[in-house]
């Protein structure tokens, strides 16, 4: 009797490891927009999403296996994470920063060249509460909410349900790229292309696709991510801020 139910509580055990792996890996899956393929990984409103820029000695963590490192430390597991804007040559963030409801650099709405200065661009955020968003800067710098984490970089992608104005069908610049959105559904969708793509081709797949209102570009040509359900990590140079989503150790 006594074996037969440890014998019971093994298998129970098994099936809820295979059970949590296939939920793990049902994160994240390939994507497909106008023949271009994407790795697109999604969660679930109150997932612990977060913004890292530095290690506990203040230096830039730089890269997801210095996060991982540093997680671990303190009984977090690390289970995706994703470069999280434009940055300076120190690693500092461009735009606005907030991390664990401390803002660290303010939102920048000056005009100015390049993707950034790419008018509207935005902000993703995460508020208290765990509900996350992505929302044109002024727009949300006006609203004054109260947010545990936050990155700003730019150009939106998708506004209320329209591309941004300045995107073109008949763009010719390609990049490797990534973004985030948080959509309908009330999931976060993080996205890098396997390939190179335009600014319009990369904006399709959040409004067309994937159904997304809102959609915020995060950078191009060093676009990484670290997903492990998936066997990716791009182990790529020393970034600035990255997001990334956290569970505690089991």
């Amino acid at each position: 009797m006594i074996m037969a139910r440890l014998t019971k509580c093994f298998a129970l055990a098994a099936l809820a490891a295979v059970s949590a792996s296939a939920q793990a890996s049902a994160n994240c899956g390939p994507a497909t927009s106008d023949e271009k393929t994407f790795l697109v990984c999604a969660y679930p409103r109150g997932a612990d999403i977060r913004t890292f820029f530095a290690d506990p000695e203040g230096e830039p963590l730089g890269t997801f296996t210095s996060l991982s490192d540093t997680l671990a430390a303190r009984g977090e597991k690390l289970v995706f994470a994703m470069n999280a804007g434009m940055y300076h040559p120190d690693f500092k963030p461009v735009g606005l920063y907030v991390e664990g409801g401390v803002q660290q650099k303010s939102a920048n709405q000056r005009a100015g060249a390049g993707n950034f200065g790419m008018k509207p661009n935005g902000v993703f955020y995460v508020q208290r509460n765990g509900e996350a968003g992505v929302m044109e800067t002024s727009r949300f710098v006006s609203r004054r909410l109260n947010v545990a984490f936050a990155t700003q970089s730019g150009p939106m992608l998708v506004i209320d349900g329209k591309l941004h104005p300045r995107i073109r069908e008949d763009g010719t610049s390609r990049r490797i790229r990534n973004g985030v959105a948080v959509c309908t559904d009330g999931q976060t969708r993080f996205a890098i292309s396997n390939e190179p793509v335009t600014f319009f081709e990369f904006a399709s797949l959040f409004s067309d696709k994937l159904g997304c209102r809102n959609a915020l570009y995060l950078d191009g040509s060093i676009s990484a991510v670290y997903a492990p359900s998936v066997n990716r990590h791009d182990r790529w140079r020393p970034m600035g801020p990255i997001v990334g989503v956290v569970e505690k150790e089991r």
